[in-house]
């Protein structure tokens, strides 16, 4: 098989959201206590938001509370899609602020569009990412034979 030439292509916000809107697997990076940390999380695109649902008490419940009220906690949420034997893919980065949805009325509305987390246990704690800031890239092949 002879390598064929491939390019990457910047995206921009309207083909981001497009991408993500399925929602899926991503993985939340924030500093936390010990340093640096990057986790999978199973999300939605609900409101022009990523949110999904994590255990109160947990590391991360801890790690993104400021202490301080309406204080934020910058983010940073990546979601991609990769095909290994074609060698494309794309990759959408969200950055933002997380917050923790305290209201009832918004947590039932969450509840109802599907905010369900994968794993088993307790993980009534809603977070909500609200971007600042959407970037992607798509890795493709220059024939324009693409993925995604």
């Amino acid at each position: 098989m002879t390598e064929q030439a491939r390019t990457i292509e910047e995206l921009g916000e309207t083909e981001c959201l497009r991408l993500i809107s399925a929602g899926g697997i991503g993985r939340i990076s924030y500093t936390g206590r010990f340093g640096p940390v990057v986790l999978p999380v199973n999300y939605k695109l609900h409101d022009g938001a990523i949110v999904f649902r994590t255990a109160p008490g947990s590391p991360m419940d801890e790690d993104l509370r400021t202490g301080i009220a309406e204080a934020e906690y910058l983010v940073a949420f990546e979601i991609d899609e990769i095909d290994v034997t074609a060698r494309e893919g794309w990759s959408v980065l969200i950055q933002g602020s997380a917050h923790h949805v305290d209201s009832e009325t918004e947590r039932a509305s969450l509840t109802r569009a599907g905010v369900e987390p994968w794993p088993g246990g307790e993980r009534e704690l809603f977070v909500r990412i609200i971007p600042s800031r959407i970037t992607g890239r798509r890795i493709r092949r220059v024939d324009g034979s693409a993925s995604g």
